[in-house]
Order: structure tokens, then sequence, then C-alpha cells
């Protein structure tokens, strides 16, 4: 980071060469900040130290606060990305390391230097932008509240018992009538989330990781009904009231990794919901939302996971209703005796109308089960497919990759998995993309192989990362002809307990980095036993 710093740190050090000198710097830098930046930033300071702030949380929180405006010709999830892109460019913010879920989905992060955010927390509180409670703010006091964010500390064991009752009566003592945000980063916070009930105002709830939540907590949070952005993410909710329905100005419902196995129906009133979350605490690739009939009625709806659809020919059919979907993770249940070719059929439909799509990832559950072996065979019958997307990962039996994959001229990742697709097309259908830059195969992706070569005339233009994910039988070698993958800089070798033979990698003349992993435990010592032998 640090360019601001270090354009102005010359003379200025010079004459100040300490911490302060640096507070200064970075002071004048945010007063330079044109004024719809300065509250983007300001908001960061909601966030404790060294905390890894997801890129799409934040974003999503900045539209719910109202910090980002309506726009013509963007949506606002575009403007506040340009925003965002604005404040890195100027190194206000600091890009963090991607987390690759279960999935392979990718998200990306940020977080904000220590000094930089010290300063944004001097401003927040001075003009009563942020009021923060919990580790080195316990004890403090605040008239009006605002936007409130609980650090931790609280409720902490190790602290005395004479500091966590001061705290306690602090808090006590707050009005929460005027609150319309509060995020609490306190696992055990539960001497707040007691008075839920008082914050009615609330536009923003942020439970992300917050533990004993209750069934009269979220008694308290259906009646919340101004609130914009609902993350539970990650805490240990239960069930689901059906009052949810009744939040009517809900944007963002946010439920992934919890402990809740469905949502009920009444989800779909949520008329002006945009992005709604789920998976499950265990990460349980074959458990999702059942889409319930009336989900063509969240017309708003651009993000959807994890969505399955079961038997119903009428939800196939809605879901091409959904038009402003940019991103979705739908999967269909192949483990129902009842499903109908005629559902899969009216999805292929769907998918075609959906011309904003992004992101894709579609699978089908229980691709054992006959007689669906080949039950993402529907896909061949998308006759117009998104030519928007960005990300496709496929994850279920299919004979080869549909031939419309070859054509999607914008895709820059392509995931596949427990395919069992045809090894000798696979690479031709998929190395002409100009745009692709990551190549994930694997588990289980290829059938009846014992090689796998990249050839020369299999450019992959682009392509900078490539992982090959383990699979027990086939192929036994991989290889890599001269003239195959020019950008290759990463490549990610994963194995069961048996190491498959490489060939060919002196080929690959950009490549910077091997990383090699092994499913079974103790396997990883026999493979560089091998390596080393291969290599002398």
């Amino acid at each position: 980071m640090w360019e601001i710093v270090g354009r102005s740190i010359g003379s200025q050090m010079d004459n100040n060469p300490t911490l302060e000198g640096m507070r200064q710097i970075l002071t004048l830098s945010y007063d330079h900040l044109p004024h719809h930046l300065k509250a983007c930033i300001m908001y960061l300071s909601i966030f404790p130290e060294d905390y890894v702030i997801c890129k799409d949380r934040l974003l999503k929180r900045w539209i719910a606060e109202g910090l980002i405006p309506e726009k013509r010709g963007m949506t606002q999830m575009e403007l506040a990305e340009a925003y965002f892109n604005e404040l890195m460019s100027r190194s206000m913010i600091d890009r963090g390391t991607d987390i690759v879920t279960v999935y392979q989905w990718r998200e990306e992060t940020c977080r904000m230097h220590d000094m930089m955010l010290e300063v944004m927390v001097s401003k927040s509180l001075e003009s009563n932008f942020v009021s923060l409670l919990g580790r080195q703010y316990e004890g403090m006091a605040y008239d009006r509240i605002r936007r409130l964010a609980i650090h931790g500390g609280v409720e902490a064991t190790q602290e005395s018992s004479s500091k966590k009752m001061t705290a306690h009566r602090g808090i006590k003592a707050m009005t929460m009538k005027h609150v319309r945000s509060l995020s609490i980063f306190d696992t055990e916070a539960q001497n707040l989330l007691a008075r839920l009930g008082e914050f009615m105002l609330l536009r923003v709830l942020d439970l992300e990781d917050c533990k004993g939540l209750q069934k009269e907590h979220m008694s308290h949070i259906c009646r919340m009904y101004l609130l914009r952005f609902l993350s539970l993410k990650c805490s240990d909710i239960k069930v689901m009231p059906s009052r949810i329905g009744d939040l009517e100005h809900l944007q963002t419902l946010d439920v992934r990794q919890t402990q809740l196995t469905s949502l009920p129906e009444t989800v779909t009133k949520l008329e002006k919901l945009e992005h709604l979350l789920f998976t499950t605490k265990d990460g349980n690739l074959m458990s999702g939302w059942i889409l319930p009939q009336g989900i063509n009625k969240m017309k708003a709806l651009r993000q959807l996971n994890k969505a399955v659809v079961v038997s119903e020919e009428k939800v196939a059919k809605e879901i091409g209703d959904l038009d402003q979907l940019e991103d979705l993770c739908i999967y269909v249940d192949t483990r129902n005796k009842d499903m109908d070719q005629n559902v899969l059929e009216e999805l292929a439909k769907s998918l075609s109308k959906m011309n904003s799509l992004q992101l894709l990832d579609i699978g089908n559950l229980g691709c054992d089960k006959w007689p669906f072996k080949r039950a993402l065979h529907f896909l061949h019958q998308v006759k117009s497919p998104p030519q928007l997307l960005r990300y496709f990962r496929i994850c279920g039996l299919i004979d080869q990759l549909p031939k419309w994959v070859g054509g999607l001229m914008n895709l820059t990742e392509l995931v596949i998995a427990w395919t069992y697709v045809d090894g000798v097309q696979l690479f031709s259908d998929i190395c002409k993309l100009p745009n692709l830059q990551r190549l994930t195969l694997g588990p289980y992706f290829i059938r009846h192989r014992q090689d796998m070569v990249a050839r020369s005339s299999q450019s992959f233009p682009k392509l900078k990362e490539l992982t090959l994910g383990y699979s027990p039988e086939v192929p036994e070698v991989y290889g890599f002809e001269k003239g195959c993958m020019p950008e290759l800089e990463t490549l990610v070798l994963q194995f069961d307990d048996q190491w498959k033979t490489t060939a060919g990698i002196e080929h690959l003349k950009n490549l910077k980095e091997v990383q090699i992993s092994c499913v079974k435990e103790g396997a990883l010592a026999a493979v560089v036993e091998v390596l080393e032998v291969e290599n002398k």
C-alpha cells in the first residue's frame, strides 16, 4: 500500500519524522477525497483492527446504508464497486487474500492498514459517524448512536469483573432507539442480544459469527421492518421464522454456514430482495434450499445460492422469470424418483433467458442414482447461453461439455468436477477461450484416459492458473507439449495416495509455482520421494 504516503513522505517526513507526521499525511489524504468517498472509507472504521473484510459484504452494506446513490446506466452494486476500486487505486484500502470455499467459490477480501484505521476511527468518532464498544473502546459513552459496532471484550472471560461490569452498565445506559446499523464482532455478546427488541429502526443488522441466537431473538429481528441488510452467516440459528417474509425492504439475506436446513416459503414475499445466500454449516454438498413455487415474484434477485430444483416443472419454469440474476448456484436433485425429464427441459429454457448471468454454478445431487447418471445432459439443450458469464462451475455427471462453453468469450474461470467427461475432447473444447485465466479440473472430472495431454495446438492463450484435482484411477499421466499454456504461472497438483507422472513441465516457460497436495494423510512424503527419484 502507501502510494499516497510515498508521494508525500519526502519533505514532510524530513521535517516531522514521527508517527504523528504519518498520521498528518494520512489525514491530509482523507481530507482531499471527494465527498462520496469520504463516507465509504470512514465506514471501514466499523470493522476491528486486522479484520479480513469480504469485499462483497462491504459493498452490500454500503448500499444498505445509503452511501451509494442510484445512477442511470449502472446498478448500485456496479457503482459501489467503482467506489471501492477508486479507494484501492488511492491505496487507502489493501487487497487481501482471496478466500476459496469448499464449492470453489472465490471471495475477494480487503483490509485497512492499522494507522489508516486509527485515523478513520478518530474521524468517525469525532463526527458521530460510528459508535464503538468493546476492547479498547470499553467504557465509552455516546449520546445519540447511529451506527453501533461491538468489537468484542464485553463478555470476554479474561477481563476483570469490575471492567466487565462497567462495560455492561455502559451498554445498559445507552438508548438504542436511534440506531440504524448494528454490527456485532463479539461471538458471545449475549448482553446486547437480549436488547434486540429495542432496535426497531435498523437498516443494517450484521451478526456474522455471533453465537447464542435463539427463537426470541429471531422474533425481534422479524419485526425490524426497515431492514435492508441482514447477515446471520456462521451463526447457530436453526429455524427461520415465517415472518421473515414481512421484511419488505430487505435487499440482502445472508444465511450461509448456519444450521438452517431450509427457508420458509414466505421468503418469496421479499420482492425487493437482491441477494439470497444459503449454505449449511458443514458445507454439505448434498444440501440446499429447495425452491418453492412463487419464486418468480422475487424479480429483484441478482444473486441466488444454493438453490435446489426437485420435481416441480412449474418451479423450473419460474426461474426463467428472474431476468435480473447475475449470480446463480443451482442444483437439480436427482435423488428424487419423481424427477421428470420435463423439469430439466424447462430448466434449460430458463437458463436460455438469463442474459444478465455472470456467475453460474450448476450441478446435481445424487449423481450416482440411476437413471440420472447423466443428469446434466440437459445443458446441451440451452439454446442461448449467457454470453456475459465470467465464472462457470459444472459439478455433476455429463457425457461431454456443452459445445456452447467454447463460445463464452468473457469466461475467466472454469471449474469442472464430478463430470467424468471424455478426456480426449475436454481440452479441445476450451483451449481457445480468449479470456480464461483459471481452470480447475477435479475431483473425478475425466473418464477412460490413461493420459491427459495439453497439445501444442491447444494454446490456452491467457491461462495463468491450472488445478488438476485428484482422481484415483485416471489419468496416470499429465502431459504438456511445447507451446501450450504460454502464460501459465501456477500449477496445482492434487493426489489421493498415488503419484501421477507429469511430462513436459519444462515446456511451461512462464511457470513460477507448483503446488502439490495429497488427500490421504501421510501420502505427501511418498510423493516427495518419487519426485526426488524422478529428478535425479
